[in-house]
């Protein structure tokens, strides 16, 4: 560890170069008259083939930090200031637009979290899906449609070959998605960041996106970034969760080490806001207070104004991101804590 910005990088169980590797980045946004600093030091590793979530209420900087590693951020007003970005070793951050271009969409893709807005309106979502044949393969217009009919029916879309005509609208959310999905997939990526894949739809079509997903990932090996806000959504599938705050990870853990023992507040406060069936009846646990001005960051730690354990040094010091250890001192793979408390929190 180098600051107490940055955090210590899981170099994976295999200890061979991840897949991707984001290391202390600062991105920030230049306004007229203040600067947003929406992501503050974050570091995290995914191999290919493991699943990275990536928690966080809106506004903690978990999309910001994706759009960076796509190389998709708005600029200006958005810039990295700081850190690297390594994909299979090499610092993307160095290519120039061109090459970042030809990684996009055939070594690593995106899902967003609005597909309706996502995808164009007044082109047939056959056309879309081969527009990334025809870009990167060079296929005509009859063989990339032949591979759209392909990517449909490997998502399970209902009657691909007499659908590929049909336009956005005409699909239905959780549809909709699933060419999301099939886009993401078209060239075969390493690796996929998927941004809330899952908002808006009904919980059965929750899961079955999230099944699909999984099944995918597992058969083309590839790493893949789960971005949400719903601790639900990742409890089947993510490997290893990164929780963040204020720009910041205040916590990494195995995901079910994290379920079952949260080393951070504000981990824990996400926990128990979720809603239980053995308490039936009674009023819903909620963090108090609203998340941080990203442009006025409270000094010291910045979950200090919502924090029930917070003292003094929280008010003053920021603490670092540092390994979580047993109450015997041996160190946890995988864990870290950016509490002054999180002894307390996690052995308490």
């Amino acid at each position: 560890m180098t600051s107490v910005e940055t955090a210590p990088v899981d170099r994976g169980a295999s200890g061979t170069t991840p897949l991707l590797e984001v290391r202390d980045l600062h991105v920030e946004f230049k306004l007229r008259d203040a600067v947003t600093k929406a992501v503050n030091g974050v570091s995290y590793s995914v191999d290919a083939g493991e699943t990275l979530a990536v928690l966080g209420e809106s506004g903690s900087g978990k999309s910001v930090t994706a759009q960076a590693v796509m190389g998709i951020l708005d600029s200006p007003p958005g810039r990295i200031a700081g850190g690297q970005i390594l994909f299979q070793g090499q610092d993307i951050l160095t290519l120039d637009e061109s090459e970042r271009r030809k990684l996009r969409g055939a070594k690593m893709a995106m899902i967003f979290q609005d597909a309706l807005s996502s995808l164009n309106p007044v082109l047939s979502v056959g056309f879309q899906l081969g527009e990334m044949f025809r870009t990167h393969q060079g296929l005509s217009r009859k063989d990339a449609k032949a591979k759209a009919i392909e990517l449909m029916d490997r998502v399970r879309i209902p009657a691909a070959r007499e659908r590929v005509g049909d336009f956005p609208h005409q699909f239905s959310g959780g549809m909709r998605q699933r060419i999301m999905i099939a886009m993401a997939l078209a060239l075969e990526p390493d690796l996929i960041i998927a941004d809330e894949p899952t908002t808006a739809l009904d919980v059965t079509v929750q899961a079955q996106v999230m099944d699909l997903l999984a099944e995918l990932q597992r058969e083309y090996n590839m790493g893949l970034i789960l971005i949400t806000h719903d601790l639900g959504v990742v409890a089947d599938v993510a490997d290893k969760i990164a929780v963040m705050y204020a720009g910041r990870i205040v916590e990494t853990a195995p995901v079910h080490e994290l379920y079952k023992r949260p080393a951070h507040p504000y981990t824990r406060g996400l926990l128990e806001s979720i809603p239980r069936l053995d308490q039936k009846g009674q009023e819903l646990f909620a963090i108090k207070g609203l998340p941080p001005n990203l442009q006025k960051i409270p000094s010291g730690c910045a979950f200090n104004p919502r924090c029930s354990v917070a003292q003094d040094i929280c008010r003053t010091d920021l603490p670092p991101l540092v390994p979580v250890t047993e109450s015997d001192g041996t160190e946890i793979a995988g864990r870290g804590s950016a509490c002054h408390f999180w002894k307390e929190t996690i052995h308490g």
